[in-house]
């Protein structure tokens, strides 16, 4: 039998999260998860749990009644709205400009579906005449799509375009706004968006552990008449309904401390205005922009396309992004991310996310980077980024 373990007190760094995610938490939110545990069938918790759904709507901009956080991750909730709506022998149209385009693909096989492409550069957002080619080529059954692309740094515009192609074909949509919700103009009933799944820890500044998934009627009449069970249990929408519909039945024990979480998160939301927290994350990831390209950076994304929450940056020549990225999270306890897929090595995440979207901590962010990459030998100029970015915050 082995020693009885000798373990410190929990000591974590204090780091500014300026990454693809998590980004840094609200005070107010860390209270709440620090509150007391009640039952998941509390009658009180029951409120909570309305109190919630009705936030998720607001921040959705949704009437939709089928509006929950999922007991996981963002992963969980992209897998309850894939995994639910997806059916054996379904055709699902994802694309293929993005990281998160192939996680759409590989969970929509693990349910039984056959997977075709709308083919992007990594780095471009969908055509919508390449959506409607691939739609009178395939005839899908299901169309998934990434709002906000954190492998790339891209937004997909023309999204009622791209849903007005779908529905035209009677297939289904699911926006993967994970990078979006709470941050980046989303608008899931005006732009007739069947199915959104997010992550608590990007745009809410919430730790991951309860993920927003909404479903129009159209959506949850197709869970609730599969022919084939869903092949989780855990995430089954028709098992879920029991608890999060009016019936209020167990299911599975929620993770309560999150919920609570996420109802402070949500809050935040509603108390600042959604629409006022869109241009929030433009106007200081703008001064972000401003003060990267002033110092001779360029973005990955065109300015149409270019995401505020997350940016997607060159790693200039004569930079190892290994390197910088060790240097700022050593050096500055300042975490930013590098690439994925097809990026790796090309590009530096950074993000401008939430909580963390404040001209504190770009400001920091930018001062930082810019003498760790003149220190790492790249031609740029953090003079000028600085001062590009304080004239930007300044307007």
């Amino acid at each position: 039998m082995s020693d009885t373990p000798d373990v410190d007190e929990l000591t974590p760094p204090e780091r500014t999260l300026m990454g693809p995610g998590p980004s840094d938490v609200h005070p107010r939110v860390l209270k709440a998860m620090s509150t007391p545990l009640v039952g998941h069938l509390d009658p009180s918790f029951i409120e909570i749990m309305n109190e919630v759904q009705e936030l998720l709507r607001y921040t959705f901009r949704t009437d939709n009644q089928w509006t929950i956080p999922v007991s996981g991750t963002g992963s969980a909730s992209m897998e309850a709205a894939i995994g639910n709506l997806v059916e054996p022998d379904d055709t699902v149209l994802v694309p293929t400009n993005g990281y998160f385009g192939g996680r759409m693909q590989s969970m929509a096989e693990r349910a039984g579906g056959e997977v075709v492409h709308v083919d992007a550069p990594w780095g471009e957002p969908l055509d919508p005449a390449d959506v409607a080619d691939a739609f009178d080529e395939h005839q899908p059954d299901v169309f998934g799509f990434v709002h906000a692309e954190t492998s790339t740094g891209v937004k997909q515009p023309d999204v009622p375009e791209l849903t007005s192609i779908a529905h035209e074909h009677d297939a289904y949509v699911v926006a993967d706004s994970v990078t979006s919700l709470g941050g980046v103009e989303l608008r899931v009933d005006d732009w007739d968006v069947d199915v959104a799944y997010s992550g608590p820890q990007k745009c809410l500044s919430c730790p991951p552990g309860a993920s927003p998934l909404t479903l129009n009627d159209r959506a949850m009449d197709k869970v609730l008449n599969r022919e084939t069970e869903c092949r989780s249990w855990y995430l089954d929408l028709s098992l879920l309904e029991g608890y999060w519909g009016e019936e209020r039945a167990y299911h599975h024990t929620a993770p309560i401390t999150n919920v609570y979480a996420l109802r402070e998160a949500l809050r935040l939301v509603a108390e600042e205005g959604v629409e006022e927290r869109w241009d929030r994350h433009l106007q200081v990831a703008g001064a972000l922009k401003a003060g990267l390209e002033g110092m001779g950076l360029e973005m990955n994304a065109p300015d149409e396309y270019w995401l505020p929450s997350l940016n997607a940056v060159r790693v200039p020549d004569g930079a190892d992004d290994g390197e910088v990225i060790s240097h700022l999270l050593e050096g500055y306890d300042l975490e930013i991310a590098g690439g994925l897929g097809d990026l790796a090595g090309d590009i530096f995440r950074i993000g401008c996310m939430g909580y963390s979207a404040r001209p504190k901590n770009v400001t920091y962010l930018l001062s930082a980077l810019g003498e760790t990459l003149d220190a790492n030998g790249a031609d740029v100029s953090p003079d000028a980024g600085m001062d590009a970015m304080a004239e930007e915050l300044s307007d």
